[in-house]
C-alpha cells in the first residue's frame, strides 16, 4: 500500500508540475495552431487538477464532478492527435519534434489516455475508484511528456 501511496505522489506532483509550466508557456504564443494545442493541454490539466485536489482531501470526493472531468480528459485526448496534425512550431512551444517524426506512436499515447479516462469516467462509483483511476492517467500522461514534451 506504501509503494502504491508514493507511485500515486509521484506522478500527481509530475501532472502538476507540468500544469503549473503551461500557464506560464502560454504568454506571447505568436502560432495560432501551438496556442490551441496549449490550451487544450491546459484545460486537461484543469480536469487532472479537479481529480488530484479531490483525492488530496482539498476538496470534497463527488463523483458526479469527477465523472465529469475524466470525461473532459478523455474528450481533450480524442482531439490531441487532430492538434498535432501540422508540425508548426512557435518558440514558447514545448512539443518536440519527434511527435512528428513518430506521429503513430504520439496518436497511440493519446488514444491510451483516452481509454484510461474514458473508462474512469464510466466506471467510477467512490473514491477509491478515484485514486487508482488517477494514477493510470497520471501514468499515460508522463509516458506522453517524457517523449514528446520539452
Amino acid at each position: 500500500m506504501r509503494y502504491v501511496k508514493s507511485k500515486f505522489l509521484f506522478v500527481f506532483s509530475v501532472s502538476a508540475l507540468c500544469i503549473g509550466t503551461l500557464a506560464l508557456a502560454h504568454t506571447g504564443v505568436k502560432n495560432m495552431t501551438v496556442m490551441a494545442r496549449m490550451q487544450s493541454m491546459s484545460a486537461l490539466g484543469d480536469s487532472v487538477k479537479v481529480l488530484g485536489e479531490m483525492v488530496k482531501g482539498n476538496q470534497a470526493f463527488d463523483a458526479a464532478e469527477a465523472r465529469a472531468a475524466a470525461e473532459a480528459i478523455a474528450r481533450h485526448a480524442r482531439e490531441t492527435p487532430t492538434l498535432f496534425e501540422a508540425p508548426e512550431t512557435d518558440p514558447k512551444s514545448e512539443a518536440l519534434p519527434v511527435i512528428w517524426e513518430d506521429f503513430t506512436s504520439f496518436v497511440a499515447k493519446s488514444e491510451a489516455l483516452e481509454t484510461v479516462a474514458a473508462d474512469l469516467a464510466v466506471s467510477m462509483q467512490a473514491e477509491a475508484d478515484l485514486r487508482s483511476g488517477l494514477a493510470r492517467i497520471g501514468t499515460a500522461c508522463k509516458a506522453c511528456h517524457e517523449v514528446y514534451r520539452k
